[in-house]
C-alpha cells in the first residue's frame, strides 16, 4: 500500500467464486504484499472485481464510491485508490493483512 496525495493505494488478491465472503490474508502478488479479498462471485464481467471493490471499501468504512479500481481489471492481482483515507487506515490494512484484526 502507498500513500498519494490525499488517496492511498492498496494491492489486493481477489478470490473469486469462494463459497464466503471474508477479508483478510497476505498474498505476495506482483504489486509487493496485498490483502486477500475472497467473494462469492464469480469471475465473469467484472463482477468479482466489483465485490472486491464494495468490501474492501466495507471493511474500511468508505464509502464505495471512494474506491475505484486502479490496475488489474483482468487479473486477481488488482491495485485500488481509495480517496480521502482516515489516518489510520494504513495500520488497519496491515492489521488486515497480516492476520492480526480477524
Amino acid at each position: 500500500m502507498a500513500a498519494v496525495d490525499d488517496s492511498l493505494t492498496v494491492a489486493v488478491r481477489v478470490k473469486p467464486g469462494s463459497s464466503r465472503a471474508r477479508v483478510g490474508g497476505r498474498h505476495d502478488g506482483p504489486h509487493g504484499p496485498a490483502l486477500v479479498i475472497a467473494v462469492t462471485a464469480p469471475a465473469v464481467d467484472g463482477r468479482a472485481t466489483e465485490a472486491a471493490r464494495r468490501a474492501l471499501a466495507d471493511v474500511l468504512g468508505v464509502r464505495p464510491a471512494g474506491v475505484s479500481l486502479r490496475a488489474g481489471a483482468a487479473s486477481r492481482d488488482k491495485l485500488f485508490l481509495v480517496e480521502r483515507p482516515a489516518p489510520g487506515l494504513p495500520e488497519v490494512l496491515r492489521r488486515l493483512r497480516d492476520g492480526s484484526a480477524e
